[in-house]
């Protein structure tokens, strides 16, 4: 809708700035003469010019307008409303322009200075103000003090000026209000059907805004109307829009199908309805649709969500294909997706070449740069992944959100690597971002406990306990940590039986489990339970566990044919170097 509640900024527009910058100008360049070295020259007797005695009166700040302007100008770029608002008082008062009353009026109200405000609005009505923004400055500022009979009065008068953008303004007034249900009331009482113009736009921007306040049902009522007056394919979607949100899905698609038979080739309205036969479930449905008819690069982004939820291959690879025949401008704006789409299709080297091309201001820059340091890694490009994700780091140092992930990243590409003082040394950093973050305390806690430092590990873990009482994970990351360390053995049983007893078909508490009983003594119990665990899923470790118990049994034929499996499945596994050289002494 029209509706952007912008504010005119109106910084550099005004006369007096125009004629500052040409006055500076005009000083500088006779400073410049001034400085130049003097030639001699004969003397000779000048003749008194008439301005030679004249005093030029400087006025001081607060009597400057310019002065004034400038630094309201200035405060406004430190978002300091209160002195910007404090500047163009004193500076309305000074100057004969509109607009410098106007902004100061605005001002005076965003910062709730009521007296200011008044000021301002008076000024600027005997300025000339012109009627329908006089009518919303002042509608403004009696929201603002909670007078609803001024408020009523003053919008009135604002739809009743014959302003072209009356009801933009009339929206933007209730937007604003401190007081929602306050507005909410003005709006059931002011924009009626009968008061609306013939104008669908007011109709569907005001049947919004009744929704945003919580009036629901008059949001209904004025779409349904506007869809009885004007019968076009807008006042359709939004009316559909409305009944989907009620539950009534059938008759959202018969209005839109209404929509589309009015602008078949309209892209919106086509996204708009595969997305509701999406959320109904009727996926393929949604696909069918957006098949056809003009394609866009939202079109393109909503057809492969769609083929992935599905986990349709067949479908990814020709969306793929068909995506990079796509015009130019599309292609470009479709360049993360398309590195995506490689990336599922194992295309790792074109991959890098699409999230390449991802424009330094497209919303999925960072996340092209995060993918592009995951694939070099896997290529083997160990050093170029990390030196990427350190350039990501620098960055975002402003952005909290990337620059934790750029660090976690690190850190788990460091744990890939068994190189756990790095991991746990991004992972601090990531912390340092976002303090007690779960996964954060988790991640480090592994890399303390891979690198024996035991103390370190159970500090996090615990820590992360008292962050969320009971987590599962936390408490079988926790319990196979002391089982490991053949420390506070009746502690770890009672974190991994819990573990256990909230998922007991899970491998790797299956593992912990097993290992607890190894460290007990009980070596059946942890063959039989490693054994399950190993048979479930053929983890590295999982089958290290399992061969030593085997080993202790005296069963060496049976663990070397385990710790042959487990070579192949990593054969730089150092858990198995380090137990077949403390088997092998």
């Amino acid at each position: 809708m029209w509706m952007d509640g912008s504010v005119r900024s109106g910084a550099g527009k005004f006369k007096q700035l125009r004629h500052f910058t040409a006055v500076t100008t005009l000083v500088l360049g006779l400073a410049g003469c001034a400085a130049a070295p003097l030639r001699s020259a004969p003397k000779t007797v000048s003749t008194p010019q008439p301005l030679a005695h004249l005093t030029v009166v400087t006025p001081d700040a607060d009597h400057d307008v310019l002065a004034q302007l400038l630094a309201g100008e200035m405060a406004l770029t430190r978002t300091d409303l209160k002195a910007a608002s404090g500047h163009y008082d004193k500076a309305m008062a000074l100057s004969n322009d509109p607009q410098v009353a106007e902004r100061a009026a605005g001002l005076a109200i965003a910062v709730h200075d009521d007296a200011a405000a008044r000021r301002a609005l008076d000024r600027w009505q005997a300025l000339g103000a012109r009627p329908a923004a006089m009518a919303q400055a002042r509608a403004q500022l009696a929201l603002d003090r909670g007078d609803t009979t001024e408020a009523r009065r003053q919008l009135e008068l604002l739809i009743g000026s014959g302003d072209k953008d009356a009801w933009r303004q009339f929206g933007r007034v209730l937007v604003g209000a401190r007081d929602q249900a306050q507005a909410a009331r003005l709006l059931e009482a002011l924009a009626t059907p009968q008061r609306l113009p013939g104008d669908a736009q007011a109709w569907l921007a005001m049947s919004e805004l009744g929704d945003r306040l919580g009036r629901h049902t008059y949001a209904v009522q004025i779409a349904d109307a506007a869809m009885q007056r004007f019968k076009s394919a807008e006042t359709y979607a939004w009316a559909a829009q409305m009944k989907f949100k009620d539950g009534d899905h059938d008759g959202a698609r018969a209005l839109l199908q209404k929509a589309l038979a009015k602008e078949p080739q309209n892209i919106q309205l086509r996204l708009a309805y595969a997305g509701m036969l999406g959320q109904a479930g009727d996926y393929a449905g949604a696909s069918r649709l957006l098949a056809h008819g003009p394609q866009n690069a939202d079109v393109f982004a909503m057809r492969a969500g769609l083929a992935a939820h599905e986990q349709d291959g067949k479908a990814l690879a020709a969306l793929y294909q068909e995506l990079q025949k796509a015009p130019p401008e599309v292609r470009e704006s479709s360049a993360y997706l398309l590195g995506q789409l490689a990336e599922m299709q194992h295309r790792e080297a074109e991959a890098l070449a699409w999230y390449d091309q991802v424009s330094d201001t497209d919303e999925h820059a960072f996340d092209a740069d995060l993918r592009s340091a995951m694939i070099l890694h896997t290529q083997g490009k160990r050093a170029e992944a990390h030196e990427l994700l350190g350039q990501l780091q620098l960055a975002y140092l402003d952005q909290p959100a990337q620059l934790r992930q750029a660090w976690q990243a690190d850190a788990e590409l460091y744990l890939r690597e068994q190189n756990y003082a790095k991991a746990e040394a991004a992972f601090s950093h990531a912390l340092q971002v976002v303090p007690d973050d779960p996964g954060l305390l988790y991640g480090r806690g592994l890399a303390y406990a891979e690198a024996g430092q035991i103390d370190q590990a159970v500090q996090d873990f615990q820590h992360l306990l008292k962050l969320k009482p009971g987590d599962v994970d936390a408490s079988n990351a926790l319990g196979f940590t002391l089982a490991d360390a053949n420390r506070d053995l009746p502690e770890a049983e009672r974190l991994i039986r819990a573990a256990r007893a909230a998922k007991p078909d899970d491998p790797a508490i299956a593992d912990s489990w097993g290992w607890l009983q190894y460290r007990l003594g009980h070596l059946d119990q942890a063959a039989q339970t490693l054994r399950g665990a190993w048979l479930a899923r053929k983890d590295a470790d999982v089958g290290v566990h399992l061969g030593e118990v085997l080993w202790k049994q005296g069963r060496q034929q049976d663990a070397r044919r385990v710790f042959d499996e487990v070579r192949k499945l990593d054969p730089h596994n150092t858990s198995l170097q380090e137990t077949l050289k403390r088997l092998h002494p």
